[in-house]
This record gives structure tokens, C-alpha cells and sequence, in this order.
């Protein structure tokens, strides 16, 4: 069942997306060759205390990080590791923000040192693809119409849309309904509602969109090598339209 929630229970939400864009925008500044994703793991475990906040993925279903990490042909839910960034690499920082019970959920790809001006585009074409889908996002409209705006879109400047992981509704609990894939045909699926809160969070892919999981049952990865990135907001349905709860800007 859907938990369409509250105006007070949305600003609350906002909070804790504050909070974690403020933690992005963090990791913007330290983000170069020559540091660990374990680094920024810890940076982001003492950003949050200091706010008042608490890792929500740390511990769940055995996870034991505040971030997941994941580097160039990495998906999603990579390790952090003291595996050294070198320049041309491309990393995806994801996290949950629980502040006084709100859960907000964020992941944001960043290029360290000089990235080829295919990994560029690639990191455009997906943030854009996130803007596409939060676009769609209006009350009325369809599930399969947020889908169907970030895959014609990233399909026609030429990548792939990861189907094996999708959006989810967040809050009070990490996953909830609805589920929000980034693929799609229009006018398609659960009709959008004022009060819902969920996650777009787009992977996109150089080559193909298949998926393959690593030995720690966790990672994954593309089938063929190719770099990957995601962005990815926790947004509400509103009269007024979209409400970007971790908003950078």
C-alpha cells in the first residue's frame, strides 16, 4: 500500500534532503585522484553527526557502510575501499539520510581529474535524464509516463537505461511503494497522486544495459565493461508540481 504522506511529513523529508545535499555538495570539494571512496565514506559518517543525522543503509540487511560507492563499470552498490581514485575515473556517491525519523535518498556521479568527452557526455545525458523524469512527475500523469521520458531520451543520445534497479517510494521505511523503473511507454501504470514521495534515479550505460552482480552479492556492474553513472532525487507530488526534496541548488 501506498503512504501518501503529509505536508508536515514532507517538510520533514525536505530536512533530511537538505542535509544530505548539503553532504554532496561536501564531496564535490574533495573529489580528486588520489583518495578513497573509503575516505569519502568516512567523511560523509562525520558529516552526518555533526547535523544530527544517521546513515539509514548502515547495518540494513547486513550492509556496513553509510555509502555505497560505485566506480566506472560499477552500477550500483559498490564498497568503498581504500582502492586509490585516479584521474579519468567516474564515481557514483549514494546515500540515505535518516534526520529525526525522515529518510531522504540521494546519488550523484562525479568525474575526478580529466574524464574523456565520452564520460562527460555520458554524466550529462544522465543528470538530464533525471530532470526528464522528475518533468513527468505531475499529478495525473502515469508511472510509465517518468519512465518513458528518461529512455527516449538517453536512448536517442545513444546509451542504455539499466532496467534490474528502478525508483522506489521512501518513508517512513527505506523502500516502499510505488516502483518507478526509468523505462517505459506512456500512459502506463499507477496513476501519481498528491502526497507521494519516491526516489528517480536513473543508471545509464555507454554499451549495454544488462547487468551482472559481483561475488559479494551486492555490486553490480556492466556486462561489457562500459562506464555506467546515476543521479539520482527523492522527490513529492504536489498540486504545484514536483518538489526536489534533496535539491543542490
Amino acid at each position: 500500500m501506498i503512504h501518501l504522506k503529509t505536508e508536515r511529513e514532507i517538510e520533514l523529508m525536505k530536512e533530511a534532503g537538505q542535509i544530505l545535499a548539503e553532504c554532496h555538495k561536501e564531496i564535490a570539494q574533495v573529489v580528486q585522484p588520489g583518495i578513497s571512496t573509503l575516505y569519502i565514506d568516512e567523511l560523509v559518517e562525520k558529516f552526518l553527526s555533526k547535523h544530527g543525522a544517521t546513515p539509514e543503509q548502515k547495518g540494513y540487511k547486513g550492509y556496513k557502510y553509510a555509502t555505497c560507492a560505485s566506480i566506472n563499470d560499477e552500477i550500483c552498490h559498490g564498497f568503498p575501499r581504500e582502492e586509490l581514485l585516479k584521474s579519468g575515473d567516474i564515481v557514483t556517491i549514494d546515500m540515505v539520510v535518516n534526520y529525526n525519523g525522515a529518510l531522504a535518498d540521494s546519488a550523484w556521479s562525479y568525474a575526478v581529474g580529466n574524464v574523456s568527452d565520452e564520460a562527460n557526455k555520458l554524466l550529462e545525458v544522465t543528470k538530464t535524464s533525471l530532470y526528464k523524469g522528475i518533468e513527468a512527475s505531475l499529478i495525473g500523469n502515469r508511472i510509465g509516463d517518468i519512465g518513458h521520458a528518461i529512455q527516449t531520451y538517453a536512448e536517442a543520445e545513444g546509451f542504455s537505461v539499466v532496467r534490474e534497479f528502478i525508483g522506489h517510494g521512501i518513508g517512513p521505511t527505506l523502500h516502499e511503494p510505488p516502483e518507478v523503473p526509468h523505462y517505459g511507454l506512456p500512459n502506463k501504470g499507477l496513476r501519481l497522486k498528491e502526497g507521494m514521495v519516491f526516489t528517480i534515479e536513473p543508471m545509464i550505460n555507454i554499451g549495454a544495459w544488462p547487468s551482472q552482480m559481483d561475488s559479494n552479492g551486492w555490486t553490480a556492474r556492466t556486462v561489457d565493461g562500459s562506464l555506467s553513472a546515476q543521479y539520482e532525487h527523492t522527490i513529492a507530488i504536489t498540486k504545484d508540481g514536483p518538489i526536489i526534496l534533496t535539491s543542490q541548488d
